[in-house]
């Protein structure tokens, strides 16, 4: 223990305080006991000082400053509790309390009452109840806090099937708010669900007697959490609770991690264990409360009815719980799935599946107890697994949102890992990009919930819902996550049982499972060699059909950036063409894209006025959710632009003066009707207005003018409006990246651009490709959260394709230009 005989002072207490927190040779709860500790004696220490404290008052510590839980810049949580006697005395000692603590730059959370009104106080405000069930006496009448403590439990066991209801809907709401600690990559360490407050709630209701949570695993979570948020506490000098970007490097070098990813699978594994507890003491407390509403009355009645009739004899002759049959050795209990009598996990290998599918397609939880039995005492499966088993895990995976809690109860447990050891790597682990909603395991998981939509529109479920299961399982290796995946779906695939030609269906699926989409939306499809690559590595149009469904289960389970009808169109026209080819058929080339007559009209003006000819159309699409709403998607901009140089930058440009974001983009030269002399490009992007309403048609053409004559310099205006507005402090993106796609094309050099995406980017793209002295032939743009990946097919000025080494040259000077 540090020396505490000088810290009865501000000063001295202050000095101890920062001696306790920048001795790194104690952390975590020694720490925090010990900042408890110090801060208790030097409060006792103001309340003895001077004339003492008149009698009938003591000091209490409540909420986290009770439970000895005091992180650097914890606020500290006080109540001054005094019998009456002496309200004056009580005044001025309340104020020899507070004034130091203020002083210090302490935030407090202070009260000054008695122990009748404490008790009412508590009873009109949950909150405050909550903080007194951790009430812990610091100085002064130990029997007046005694007696507090002893009231406050009894009121609170007494109403608890009041209250708790009541907390539950608390934490409902705080989680609908922050969201699911264990999925967000910048966490609220207390207010998110599965963080502190959901901790603090388990103590509450395991306070009342009605229920309490597992406790595996239940204090070292909590403890991991109080670690990091200390870690944080001292890396930011605040008393924040958010785990921002910037910070997670150093706090994980705080706390000895490895980096900010460790820190994080940390943080998602210990709120994971806090929120499957919380689901599962929450259930309880259901169970509890629906039991003892029922009154004895009636269920003499329900007895004098027959009903017993329909219940279990248990051994003794009394009348056992409900229990209806799901599965061989399952059946249903009081809303949960658990074990029949008769089941015996160590004989039955196949058990924790069937009763995991069971569960699922009941939609229904599996019970705590079951899960445990199983985990401990079922024999394990022997490879290759027999068919049922194999059949079971495809039913659960097949089961739609009811697998998720299931597979979740599994994985709490340890279940998953047995079944298949390498989901370990994909376990928790973040994903550090705006468009993925949730971490890994998780995503696979709703990518399967995904797919058991499209099982009626594929001949073989079976093997859609497994590949959905591994299509990512390699994110945990290092490399390219596809090739890295395709190894081990080999290997889990042969394992649960398939044959050599479903493993390597299944391997491909997992390879390509990007395949479709990234061909989509970056490559010309009217170009025969796009098809034929596509169906080349394909291979059968029995594995084309999963592929796509895939495609679209992935894009869904990924964000609402990920998937929308321009993109299912975009992959669906891909597929047919491939499966034209698979077929035997003539891959789709040029002439089945007919112009629309509107794209005819447009074209035709363009070339008699020699200017450019513009069309704006709002859009809107379904949405991929069930309910089908309309979602605005903003206004299509069709553009005609007789064949000139430097007509990307200029649109690109215009767009950007204007504030019109780009969502999406298209570039080709349109063939005229014969007996019409003339080239002309025609545009087709999706934008949106970055603020206020979209500018007039009129408007934007006479820029366009301006742009293609050089009389608006759009550089500079982009310029003075960037020097206008001052940087903000905001994620570090990763630096663009320039490539050239080999042999994507027969008739140009196909140059891919990802970079983060910005005001101007397609203008300084389109710029840097017009210095670099090559034609764009078309173009093909989209944005995908914060990230732009553009590809554009280029020809030297004859209409070739570029030589290899000055396709390399233009890739590196556009990425130079892009970084600087």
């Amino acid at each position: 223990m540090l020396n505490q005989a000088d810290d009865s002072g501000p000063g001295g207490y202050a000095a101890a305080r920062l001696r306790l927190l920048t001795e790194e040779a104690r952390s975590g709860p020694p720490r925090r006991a010990a900042l408890a500790d110090l801060t208790d004696t030097w409060l006792g220490g103001l309340f003895a000082a001077g004339a003492g404290a008149p009698r009938g008052v003591s000091l209490i510590a409540v909420g986290g400053y009770g439970r000895a839980e005091l992180s650097p810049r914890s606020d500290l949580d006080l109540l001054l509790l005094h019998d009456g006697s002496a309200p004056d005395a009580v005044a001025v000692l309340a104020d020899r309390l507070w004034y130091p603590v203020w002083d210090l730059g302490l935030d407090l959370d202070h009260s000054v009452r008695t122990p009748a009104e404490a008790r009412r106080t508590a009873a009109e405000d949950l909150k405050v109840q909550l903080g007194l069930l951790d009430a812990r006496h610091i100085a002064g009448d130990l029997g007046l806090t005694t007696a507090l403590r002893t009231s406050v439990l009894a009121d609170w066991r007494n109403q608890a099937p009041r209250r708790l209801p009541a907390l539950r809907e608390l934490c409902e709401e705080r989680a609908e708010r922050t969201g699911e600690l264990q999925y967000l990559l910048e966490p609220d360490l207390k207010e998110a669900r599965g963080g502190l407050r959901d901790a603090t709630a388990l103590r509450a209701v395991a306070a009342s007697w009605l229920a309490d949570a597992p406790r595996e695993g239940l204090a070292e979570a909590r403890r991991r959490l109080l670690d990091v948020r200390d870690a944080l506490h001292l890396t930011t000098g605040r008393a924040t609770d958010r785990l921002a970007l910037q910070e997670q490097d150093q706090v994980a070098a705080g706390l000895g991690v490895l980096d900010a990813d460790a820190l994080l699978r940390q943080v998602y594994e210990a709120a994971r264990v806090i929120a499957y507890a919380t689901d599962v003491t929450w259930r309880e407390v259901g169970r509890v409360l629906r039991a003892r509403s029922v009154r004895p009355r009636l269920r003499r009645l329900a007895r004098e009815r027959g009903d017993f009739l329909r219940r279990a004899v248990a051994g003794d002759g009394k009348a056992g719980p409900d229990r209806s049959p799901l599965a061989e050795g399952v059946v249903e209990q009081d809303g949960e799935v658990v074990l029949a009598r008769t089941a015996r996990p160590e004989r039955d290998p196949v058990l924790p599946l069937r009763a995991a599918a069971a569960a699922a397609q009941a939609g229904l939880p599996l019970s705590l107890h079951a899960v445990r039995r199983m985990a401990t005492g079922a024999r394990p499966l022997p490879t290759p697994w027999p068919a049922e088993a194999r059949e079971q895990l495809v039913t659960l995976l097949g089961s739609g949102r009811p697998t998720v809690q299931v597979w979740e109860a599994l994985e709490a447990e340890g279940l998953v890992n047995s079944l298949l050891p390498d989901w370990e790597r994909v376990r928790c682990r973040p994903q550090r990009n705006a468009v993925h909603l949730w971490t890994v395991d998780r995503h696979l998981i709703e990518t399967a919930v995904r797919a058991s939509e499209f099982t009626r529109r594929v001949h073989r479920p079976d093997l859609l819902l497994v590949a959905a299961l591994l299509h990512d399982i390699g994110k945990g290796w290092p490399g390219d996550h596809s090739v890295a995946g395709e190894v081990i779906a080999k290997d889990v695939a042969a394992r649960i049982g398939f044959d050599r030609h479903d493993v390597t269906v299944i391997a491909t699926l997992v390879r390509h499972h990007l395949l479709l989409v990234e061909t989509a939306t970056r490559r010309d499809l009217d170009d025969p060699a796009t098809v034929r690559a596509v169906a080349g590595a394909v291979g059968t149009p029995g594995t084309l059909e999963l592929l796509h469904a895939l495609t679209e289960a992935d894009a869904l389970a990924t964000g609402p950036a990920a998937w929308s009808s321009w993109r299912a169109a975009l992959v669906a026209d891909l597929v047919r063409r491939v499966s034209a080819v698979l077929s035997g058929d003539t891959p789709a080339g040029p002439a089945q894209a007919a112009p629309t007559a509107e794209h005819e009209r447009l074209a035709l003006e363009a070339v008699a006025t020699g200017a450019p000819v513009l069309a704006l159309r709002a859009q809107t699409e379904t949405s991929a959710e069930p309910t089908g709403d309309p979602e605005p998607l903003g206004v299509e901009l069709l553009i005609a632009v007789p064949d000139r140089a430097g007509v990307l930058p200029a649109v690109a440009g215009v767009l950007a003066v204007h504030r019109l974001t780009v969502r999406t983009a298209e570039l080709r030269a349109l063939e005229l009707p014969d007996g019409v002399d003339g080239s002309v490009l025609l545009l087709d992007w999706r934008v949106a207005a970055e603020y206020g309403s979209l500018p007039q048609a009129a408007r934007l053409r006479a820029d366009l003018v301006r742009a293609l004559d050089g009389s608006l310099d759009i550089a500079a205006r982009l310029a003075e409006r960037d020097a206008a507005y001052p940087r903000r402090r905001g994620v570090v993106a990763p630096p663009p990246r320039v490539t050239v796609a080999p042999a994507a094309s027969r008739h140009a050099t196909v140059i891919e651009v990802r970079a983060q995406d910005a005001p101007g980017l397609l203008f300084r793209i389109g710029r840097a490709l017009e210095d670099a002295a090559v034609r764009v032939r078309s173009a093909h743009a989209s944005t995908l959260g914060a990230n732009a990946v553009d590809a554009f097919y280029v020809t030297d000025p004859g209409g070739t394709p570029l030589p290899a080494e000055e396709a390399l040259a233009v890739a590196r000077k556009l990425e130079e230009t892009l970084r600087g």
